[in-house]
């Protein structure tokens, strides 16, 4: 398995704008390969001295930190699933966006897992 994840934050007050276009987006990367998508919204996210969540996505006062990952059977389909997504018409990322998140302040990666009981 294969999973690609990422934390930003996001406008608290869009929660519900942005799981509007978080399920049609996750619809375009089902289509595309992906197994499972899982959005998180921030509950318990502690503020660090060192080093956090919030930290590392630059939270603001009026944002909470969300937590998300998809699912692959391996790195070639996640691959795949991207290219072909953020070409899909479906992906546009209109005027809501920028409105409720700074994709610039985004983390994400790619993952290898190595243990999933």
């Amino acid at each position: 398995m294969y999973v690609g994840a990422y934390v930003l934050a996001v406008k608290t007050a869009e929660k519900e704008t942005y799981l509007r276009i978080a399920r049609e987006v996750a619809g375009v990367f089902r289509d595309y390969g992906a197994t499972r998508v899982v959005e998180c919204w921030g509950d318990e996210v502690p503020e660090g001295e060192v080093t956090s969540f919030p930290m590392a996505v630059g939270r603001e006062a009026d944002e909470t930190v969300l937590f998300s990952w998809m699912e692959f059977p391996d790195k070639a389909a996640h691959d795949a699933c991207m290219e072909k997504s953020f070409a899909d018409p479906r992906m546009r990322m209109d005027d809501e966006m920028p409105r409720i998140m700074d994709p610039r302040r985004m983390i994400f990666g790619g993952f290898d897992a190595i243990l999933d009981l």
